[in-house]
């Protein structure tokens, strides 16, 4: 069983390679099982932020907490990137999710950063419904503690000078 694991790893380490290539400054493959959710995450989206409600990438049209821990139970692993400069985890992610795809994984399902960024406006109804994806928060992921457990860095920002720390994840299988 152990060997099957490493080499399922193994397997994936070209993801984390390419991700690398793009601008990402860290990439692991992390068991799904380490995904923290939680429903105060969400909480803090519809008390928090401006977006509630007004992008279909967004609360309450993104799946509950519940619904995102049941949604992991279909996949053994997850690619978790890293990004320290300001551009679009989302759409970074959705790349990748791509090339997962075409290799096989048809489960292969991306979650990024924040809000969606596609249209400058949200439609009633998604013009991009193929590559629009909920952010990790959103969907209720502590992303705080997920990433902290596989030692990656995130503090809470204190000045707008702070440095950010963005993260994106794929389901793979």
């Amino acid at each position: 069983m152990r060997d099957k694991k490493v080499e399922k790893m193994k397997k994936y380490a070209k993801y984390v390679t390419r991700a690398k290539k793009l601008r990402v400054k860290d990439a692991k493959i992390i068991p799904t099982k380490s995904i923290v959710t939680t429903e105060w995450v969400r909480m803090k989206c519809q008390f928090g932020c401006s977006g509630y409600g007004h992008g279909l990438m967004c609360p309450p049209y993104t799946p509950t907490p519940e619904q995102t821990r049941r949604i992991l139970t279909y996949y053994n692993y997850a690619l978790l990137v890293h990004v320290d400069e300001m551009i679009n985890v989302s759409k970074m992610v959705f790349k990748i999710e791509e090339e997962i795809f075409f290799d096989g994984y048809y489960k292969a399902f991306s979650m990024g950063a924040g809000p969606c960024f596609l249209c400058e406006k949200c439609p009633k109804f998604c013009r991009h419904l193929t590559e629009a994806r909920p952010s990790m928060e959103a969907c209720g992921i502590d992303v705080y503690k997920t990433v902290r457990a596989h030692g990656f860095p995130i503090e809470v920002l204190k000045t707008k000078n702070c440095k950010y720390n963005f993260y994106g994840l794929i389901l793979i299988e």
